[in-house]
C-alpha cells in the first residue's frame, strides 16, 4: 500500500524563513489548515531541536480548521558561508475516534497512515535598503510623537463664544461710564455759565452763603470728572487685560 499524500495545507509550503541580525531570537510563522472533513493530528519534528522552540509542536485540528504554530529561532554567531542543514517535518494521521493518549497513538500508528511534508530553513540577512528604512522609521518616530495636536474645532466655538462675552460685558460698563461721564461734565458746564451771573447779583449774607455753597459745590463737582475719568480707565484696563489674557 501506498504512502499517503499530506492531508493539510502550509503556509510557506517548502522553506521556513528567518531574517536576522540573529542576536535575539527570530521568529517565523507556520500555519496549517484542514480542508477536510475529518479531524487530523500533528506534530513538527525538527533535525536540531536544541535550536528552536515550536509552540505549539502537536495537537488536534478539526475539520475545516487553521492552526498557527510559532517557530522561534535561537540567538547564535551567524556565518554567511555556512549552509543550513535545518530541516523541518510535520507529520500527520487522520485522528481516531476517541483520543486519550497522543503519545500512544503516534507510536501504535501504521507507517502506512502517516503523512509528511518537509521544510527547509532558509536564514537572511537584512539588506543595506532594509537597514536605512529602519533607521529613517526610528528618526521620524520621536518627530511625530513630539507634534502637539492642535485644538479640536468643538472647544473653538465655545472658547470664542466666551470671548464675545466678556468683550459686550466691557463695551456695556464703558457705554455707562460715558454716559455718567457726559451727564457730569454737561451739569459741570451749566455751573460755569451760572457763576458770572451770580456775581452780578447784589450781595447780601444770604445770597453770600448760597455763593459760597455753589462755589463749593462747583468745585467739588469740577473735580468729579477728573475722578471718574481715572476709575473708568482703571476699571477698563482691568476688563480689557482679563479679556486679552
Amino acid at each position: 500500500m501506498s504512502k499517503l499524500d499530506q492531508i493539510l495545507i502550509l503556509d510557506p509550503p517548502a522553506d521556513l524563513r528567518f531574517k536576522g541580525p540573529f542576536t535575539d531570537v527570530v521568529t517565523t510563522n507556520l500555519k496549517l489548515k484542514n480542508p477536510s472533513e475529518k479531524r487530523v493530528c500533528f506534530k513538527v519534528k525538527t533535525t536540531a531541536p536544541r535550536r528552536y522552540c515550536v509552540r505549539p509542536n502537536s495537537g488536534i485540528i478539526d475539520a475545516g480548521a487553521t492552526v498557527s504554530i510559532s517557530v522561534m529561532l535561537q540567538p547564535f554567531d551567524y556565518d554567511p558561508n555556512e549552509k543550513s542543514k535545518h530541516k523541518f517535518m510535520v507529520q500527520t494521521i487522520f485522528a481516531p475516534p476517541m483520543v486519550s493518549d497522543m503519545e500512544s497513538m503516534w507510536k501504535d500508528a501504521k507507517p502506512d497512515d502517516l503523512m509528511d511534508s518537509k521544510l527547509r530553513c532558509v536564514f537572511e540577512m537584512p539588506s543595506e535598503n532594509d537597514k536605512v528604512n529602519d533607521m529613517e522609521a526610528a528618526k521620524t518616530a520621536p518627530v511625530m510623537n513630539s507634534v502637539k495636536p492642535e485644538p479640536t474645532a468643538a472647544t473653538a466655538p465655545a472658547a470664542t463664544a466666551l470671548d464675545d462675552t466678556e468683550m459686550k460685558k466691557v463695551l456695556e460698563k464703558c457705554k455707562r461710564l460715558q454716559a455718567e461721564m457726559n451727564k457730569l461734565t454737561e451739569e459741570n458746564r451749566q455751573l460755569k455759565d451760572d457763576g458770572p451771573r451770580m456775581r452780578n447779583v447784589p450781595r447780601s449774607d444770604h445770597m453770600t452763603s448760597n455763593s459760597t455753597s455753589l462755589l463749593g459745590r462747583e468745585a467739588s463737582t469740577a473735580s468729579l470728572p477728573s475722578l471718574l475719568v481715572v476709575i473708568a480707565a482703571i476699571f477698563i484696563g482691568f476688563f480689557l487685560g482679563k479679556f486679552i489674557l
